[in-house]
């Protein structure tokens, strides 16, 4: 089966190489807001599981566009022969330092590649851009054009026009902001610009569709791994006999807030490179979503419950625990395990204090103590814990590999798309997880329930107008 290929080209500085990024999916292309930083072609192959799907170039821009075309008039007459004299072209000016730029983009085309005609719809169409347009024609090459809006869609109407009269494809693709689904649609508009590249690009949406969803997958597994990790996660000292307890406490505490940080930023790594992100972690030291610390309070309601949210899956979860009683003893408690165990879950979630976790102690036999700090007591920790990670995975989802900014905060609440139900079932997921031993029944089952909420929650949201 062939794989298509496809030469992305155009004038220079109008977002080629984002192009490419984006559908390539890769990081690793340099993009630069510069004129001219791309020098020569480069390949880049789209894979999934090792296999090659298709493959973008980036290419220069052009440089002396009307000169080129005057060449080729000059040398040829037959409308038939055009492919020929471009392909004459780059062999006769191969080396020439004054259409190195033209050969360079056009060589890939003589090779049989596809072309990608690529303009900025917030700068005005120009007479200059005509003789690309016409040299590209030359090529009898399938093609199609892509408006990037770069920095605002004040000219696409004009460029529609105009590309229309070159293109029979048209379409309006901004580089940094294409959803998944408009670059799945994209990839189907390819299939149909040659015959043997429709089973093969074909094949690329089925593989790209099946691994988005592995990614959530994956990303939901990673997610309900960290959960249950910071639930369980205890830091514990022993303390010999008369020695002063409170400078091991401040050390305990603080080595439990760094491995439960230590435990989420791991857990963010994962999920970039399962989205192929690997560049965000080196590229600058500004590339830190962190906006606020794990544990500053202050900024919990950007990602937990409410109060009153809080309190009520609390509550309701204290009930759910309170008809296991109820069941146990076949009725007869006259329904008061349920109103205790909602009274008691209730106060737990009212129960906003600055405590994070609790402090044990346990003698030793052969003297001295056993001093240890948590696990997670907190009830809005964990909904804290899981809002944030929803935020990360939503903002890695989202992004295209085009963009070379720090991911940016927003104000959508990761939580929202809970209902109330939702809330009270994680309140006892996160309950049985911090509770029962990681081998039990109980365990497994609550670990179980809570990766399909999350999996599912990671899907929704992306379908809910995230655009992935």
């Amino acid at each position: 089966m062939t794989t298509p290929r496809f030469a992305v080209v155009g004038h220079p500085n109008k977002g080629k190489s984002s192009i490419v990024a984006t559908l390539a999916q890769d990081d690793s292309v340099y993009i630069d807001r510069l004129s001219g930083t791309t020098r020569t072609a480069r390949r880049y192959p789209m894979r999934v599981d090792d296999e090659v799907l298709y493959e973008l170039i980036d290419t220069p821009g052009f440089q002396r566009a009307r000169a080129a075309l005057a060449w080729l008039e000059q040398h040829c007459d037959d409308v038939s022969r055009r492919p020929k004299a471009v392909a004459d072209f780059c062999r006769q000016h191969h080396g020439d330092k004054d259409f190195f730029n033209e050969c360079e983009l056009l060589q890939p085309l003589v090779e049989g590649a596809g072309i990608i005609y690529v303009v900025d719809g917030s700068r005005p169409y120009g007479p200059e851009y005509m003789a690309e347009m016409e040299i590209l024609r030359w090529t009898g090459r399938p093609s199609l054009a892509l408006i990037n809006p770069i920095d605002n869609d004040a000219y696409v109407a004009d460029w529609e026009n105009a590309l229309g009269q070159y293109f029979k494809t048209v379409r309006v693709f901004n580089a940094h902001w294409a959803e998944f689904d408009k670059r799945i649609d994209l990839l189907r508009v390819f299939g149909q610009l040659h015959p043997a590249w429709q089973a093969p690009l074909d094949k690329a949406v089925a593989c790209l569709l099946g691994e988005r969803k592995r990614q959530r997958q994956q990303a939901g597994e990673l997610i309900t791994e960290l959960l249950a990790g910071v639930l369980r996660h205890r830091e514990s000292q022993r303390v010999p006999s008369g020695v002063a307890t409170e400078p091991v406490k401040k050390l305990l505490a603080k080595k439990f807030e760094a491995a439960l940080r230590k435990r989420e930023q791991q857990c963010r790594r994962r999920i970039e490179e399962i989205y192929s992100y690997y560049q965000l972690q080196t590229r600058e030291a500004a590339l830190d979503i962190d906006d606020a610390d794990l544990f500053d309070q202050q900024t919990w309601y950007l990602f937990g419950l409410t109060r009153t949210q809080l309190v009520l899956a609390a509550a309701g979860a204290g009930a759910s625990a309170g008809f296991l009683v109820d069941a146990a003893v076949g009725g007869h408690s006259l329904l008061g395990g349920t109103i205790l165990g909602g009274l008691a879950g209730g106060y737990g979630g009212w129960h906003f204090s600055d405590e994070i976790a609790k402090f044990s102690i346990k003698g030793l036999p052969t003297g001295g103590q056993t001093l240890s700090f948590g696990p997670v007591s907190h009830p809005n920790f964990p909904f804290v814990v899981l809002g944030r990670a929803l935020r990360h995975h939503r903002l890695i989802c989202n992004r295209t590999h085009a963009v070379r900014e720090p991911l940016a905060i927003d104000d959508n609440k990761p939580l929202a798309g809970f209902s109330a139900r939702d809330r009270t079932s994680l309140a006892g997921l996160f309950r049985d997880l911090g509770k029962y031993a990681p081998d039990s029944a109980r365990f497994n089952k609550a670990r179980t329930a809570l990766r399909e909420l999350v999996t599912t929650q990671l899907g929704s949201r992306v379908r809910a107008g995230q655009g992935q």
